[in-house]
């Protein structure tokens, strides 16, 4: 299966969870562009699977693999891309891909399978899961193993994407980041949204969970080993920013960054809620609290306090970009639930099986930062073009 997004820079993500490979092409780079092959394996590695106690225990090294419109670039000294993607940009020029075609493709093998696990939800769906939607829209013959292409393993395609597009705005100046700002109801320090700096946003992607707060990842891991003891599961809120932005990027309705984002988010699994700046708690605010007063520092307009988060009317202003994604709970859990028998036509108990994250949170917000720098790059193209 193939779903595409964007505008001007097209992400076509294919294949399914228990497939061979996954993969992603991308229409709209420059011919020219440099790609930072090792950052972009770091950055990916962020997302993996396997590589915390609090997710799912599959273990995939998630290795982007160059099949098309893509060449090793023709230089012999130590090179720099200005990425932020979260690695010393200090490499070597082997390291360094060079986009020769309109149309660059990666792929990612699919190396610890177990689709045994998967057996009997062909015809007793998940509560909570794509199961049954996916079977009426597409019938029998789709691969739901793991979730097929309904699966968070759909992400580290997303990832490819994205971290290409965040190499790309770093050159920009445009820093991408993000935080866990919430799990159950353990809460997070938030974005400052005024002054929010590139250090932060930076410590944060060294960190195996990314919290600002060292007291509320205590609290965020003791509500998940809690739903883990009762074999249930957690969701969460993750908050992305965007530093460097700059104003006069996006457009009015339908071409506004806000619509150019959102659709994004939403592609990504488990996402039920997308907000930006002060979001929904604007709805208890008066306009003369919710409205950002202008002024100037120097010759530039900035504004006092940012609850439009970046954005008004879908166009960028040059405060920081805040948004932040609600996740809903892993509906793969191992408490006993009620489901039917879609071939017996009959009801019926539920155990999951399998390997699945107690609260996907936990890996979601490098999966964030690449929809966050998508949507900008494609809304910065347009500029430009």
């Amino acid at each position: 299966m193939r779903s595409t997004i964007g505008k001007n820079i097209r992400v076509t993500i294919w294949g399914g969870s228990h497939e061979p490979a996954i993969g992603v092409d991308i229409t709209g780079i420059p011919i020219g562009t440099e790609i930072n092959m090792k950052e972009l394996t770091a950055f990916l590695k962020r997302r993996a699977p396997g590589n915390s106690f609090f997710a799912t225990k599959r273990k995939e090294p998630d290795i982007p693999v160059p099949v098309g419109g893509l060449a090793a670039a023709d230089v012999s000294t130590e090179h720099s891309t200005g990425s932020s993607a979260g690695t010393s940009a200090e490499t070597s020029s082997k390291d360094i891909l060079v986009t020769t075609n309109e149309t660059i493709s990666f792929k990612i093998e699919n190396t610890d399978t177990r689709s045994s696990d998967y057996r009997t939800l062909r015809s007793v769906p998940r509560p909570g899961h794509a199961d049954y939607t996916a079977r009426l829209r597409y019938g029998d013959d789709l691969n739901m193993a793991g979730g097929g292409p309904f699966s968070a393993r759909m992400t580290a395609p997303l990832c490819i994407a994205g971290g290409i597009a965040m190499q790309i705005l770093a050159r920009e100046g445009i820093t991408i980041g993000g935080h866990i700002y919430s799990i159950a109801d353990a809460k997070d320090t938030p974005f400052d949204p005024v002054n929010t700096d590139a250090a932060l946003l930076a410590s944060l992607r060294e960190k195996d969970m990314a919290v600002i707060s060292d007291e509320a990842r205590t609290e965020m891991q003791k509500r998940i080993w809690l739903a883990m003891e009762d074999r249930d599961s957690v969701g969460g809120i993750v908050e992305v920013c965007g530093l460097g932005v700059p104003a006069g990027i996006g457009g009015a309705m339908y071409d506004g960054l806000e619509s150019t984002l959102t659709p994004i988010f939403f592609g990504i699994p488990a996402v039920k809620g997308v907000e930006f700046g002060a979001g929904f708690d604007a709805t208890r605010l008066r306009g003369s609290e919710n409205n950002d007063p202008f002024f100037f520092e120097g010759d530039r307009v900035k504004t006092k306090t940012n609850n439009h988060g970046g954005i008004l009317g879908g166009i960028t202003t040059g405060m920081p970009l805040i948004a932040r994604l609600a996740f809903k709970p892993t509906p793969s859990i191992a408490r006993q639930q009620d489901s039917v028998d879609l071939e017996k036509g009959q009801d019926t108990k539920l155990r999951v099986k399998g390997r699945h994250d107690p609260c996907v949170v936990v890996r979601a917000v490098p999966i964030a930062e690449a929809a966050l720098a998508l949507g900008i790059l494609d809304s910065m193209m347009e500029v430009k073009r």
